[in-house]
Parts: structure tokens; C-alpha cells; sequence
């Protein structure tokens, strides 16, 4: 099988493609709406691509927002560099993409890793989020008090420890066209999705040369860090919560992180917050109930 060129993350639509420097690093973003609107920076988590917020990209650009989804780093069309997957760098290319796109802050929104990520841009470098979004993602503080604590999200996560391993997972979301990556939409998502066109595209946008290794060195800082000094360190710094006004969404019937692991997630936000859980839906809320998602991002930027 041929090679899959990082061009097919290059969907076609009303957005921009470009491409943007920051960190040290290359991104590709899709981006919509005036360019003097007010910056909202949308993040995927895994196993998708910046096309997961496609909905969200019009929604927020026709209210007059200037809407920014990246492919994150290793992902899609950006920089696959073989570091670089900790949640100190991470959190800086978020911060530095910002700056990039010429804001000096934005309304942060962040979906599954995304969260993880929009949680940690909150919490490190807290004047570049305006506002905060975190989409199917507890607080990694509380995610980690359920891991310990309750048997169901530790079930519900227990494919993590399968991605600690060398090679072999790599190997399992490339073979038969990225079949795993459909396996696991399906696993995790409410009744009826994916969609065909959702589950070609991801599956696609993974066998991109690198991708896959690089999505799952995310997993595997997380695991690793827990008992190194930078990890305990990361632990720390989370306590110091978020001051944004922040807005969590979860599906009802997510089976990846769970709707029970998401409550207590408002013990780190000090400022407004407000959880909403949205029926009938999984783990992809932007793509189950993109009009739901689309206007309480709307109305939270807005407020």
C-alpha cells in the first residue's frame, strides 16, 4: 500500500487552509471567519483531525468570530518531530499559535486530548485564554482521581495500557486501512455514528506517514510521567486551577471518559463554570450534535 500524502487532511470547504509557525514548530490550520474577529482556537483530540470541528469553524465564523482549528502536533498536516509530546510542550505550541495568528488571547476549545490540552493552556499560560470550552475531558486531575478510585472509568480507559507498547498499536491503527480507528469511533461514540464519510477521513488522516506513532506518544508521556519529577511536577502546577469562565460539555452516553468522571471538574475552575451533559451522545460531541455544540460555543464566546 502506498504511502498516504498529509494532503488529504486538505478537505475542501468555505475555511482557509494555511499554515502557521509557532514553538519551533509547523501547524496547518483551517481557518473561518472575519480575520478581525474576535480568535477562537479549536482543538481535536484522537483519532481525529482538525476536520472534526468542521460544524463549529461556520457556525463561529458566520457569528462573526475569527474560528482557528489546527491539526495538533503529529497530527494531519502539521510537524511530526520526534518529541516534544509532554504536556509543557504542548500547552506552549497552543500558547504560541495564539501569538502566531496575531491574538492576544483566545477563546479556547478543546475535545478529548484537546481538553487535556485546553485545561493544561488554562492553567500554565492563563493570559492567552479568554474563555475556556472542554469538550468529553474531566479535569486531568479529577480524570486521574477516577482512574484510581472508580473501577468503571478504569475499565473504560484500560485501552491506554494497550498503547504503551511498542510498535504493536502503531501497527494495529494502520493495518486494513485504519479499520481500529473506525472500531474505535464506533466504541465510543452515541447510536449511528460515525458516519461513513467521518470514519474514511479519519482513517485516512491516520495512516498519514507518522501520524500514528506520534498520536500515541501522547498516551505514553502521560503514563511515563506519573513517577518521573516532570510529571509530578505537571500534577502540581494543575492544582492551581483555571480563573476563565469555563464551559464543560459531555455526551450522556460516552463510554471513554465517563459523565460520573466528569462532575467534581469545577472544584479547579475559579470563575464561572457550568457543565452542560448533552443526551443522546458520546464521546464526538461536535460531530453527534454539531447544532447543540455549535450554539453554547456561540453563546459562551459571546457572553
Amino acid at each position: 500500500m502506498s504511502p498516504v500524502e498529509q494532503s488529504v487532511v486538505l478537505v475542501d470547504g468555505p475555511w482557509t487552509h494555511r499554515e502557521v509557525t509557532a514553538n519551533g514548530a509547523r501547524f496547518h490550520v483551517a481557518e473561518y471567519g472575519p480575520a478581525d474577529g474576535p480568535l477562537v482556537l479549536l482543538l481535536h483530540g484522537f483519532p481525529e483531525f482538525w476536520w472534526s470541528w468542521r460544524h463549529q469553524l461556520v457556525a463561529l465564523g458566520d457569528a462573526g468570530f475569527r474560528a482557528v482549528a489546527p491539526d495538533l502536533r503529529g497530527y494531519g498536516a502539521s510537524d511530526k518531530p520526534p518529541r516534544g509530546y509532554d504536556a509543557y510542550t504542548l500547552s506552549s505550541d497552543v500558547a504560541g499559535m495564539v501569538r502566531a495568528l496575531g491574538a492576544r488571547d483566545a477563546v479556547v476549545v478543546g475535545a478529548d486530548w484537546g481538553g487535556v490540552l485546553a485545561w493544561t493552556v488554562a492553567t500554565l499560560h492563563p493570559r492567552v485564554v479568554r474563555k475556556l470550552v472542554v469538550v468529553s475531558m474531566p479535569h486531568p486531575l479529577r480524570l486521574r482521581q477516577a482512574l484510581l478510585k472508580d473501577r468503571r472509568q478504569l475499565r473504560a480507559s484500560s485501552y491506554i495500557g494497550f498503547f504503551q507498547l511498542p510498535r504493536a498499536p502503531e501497527a494495529r491503527l494502520r493495518k486494513d486501512g485504519g479499520a481500529y480507528v473506525g472500531a474505535l469511533l464506533r466504541r465510543w461514540g452515541g447510536p449511528g455514528f460515525p458516519d461513513a464519510e467521518t470514519e474514511s477521513r479519519c482513517r485516512e488522516a491516520m495512516q498519514v506517514p507518522g501520524a500514528a506513532h506520534c498520536a500515541l506518544e501522547w498516551y505514553r508521556w502521560a503514563v511515563r510521567s506519573r513517577t518521573r519529577p516532570s510529571g509530578l511536577r505537571f500534577l502540581a502546577l494543575l492544582e492551581r486551577g483555571v480563573s476563565a469562565p469555563t464551559l464543560q460539555l459531555h455526551g450522556e452516553l460516552d463510554t471513554c471518559t465517563l459523565p460520573s468522571t466528569a462532575e467534581g471538574s469545577g472544584a479547579w475552575v475559579h470563575g464561572p463554570y457550568e457543565l452542560r451533559v448533552v443526551p443522546g451522545i458520546g464521546h464526538f460531541p461536535p460531530q453527534e450534535a454539531p447544532e447543540v455544540v455549535s450554539a453554547a460555543l456561540v453563546e459562551h464566546a459571546e457572553s
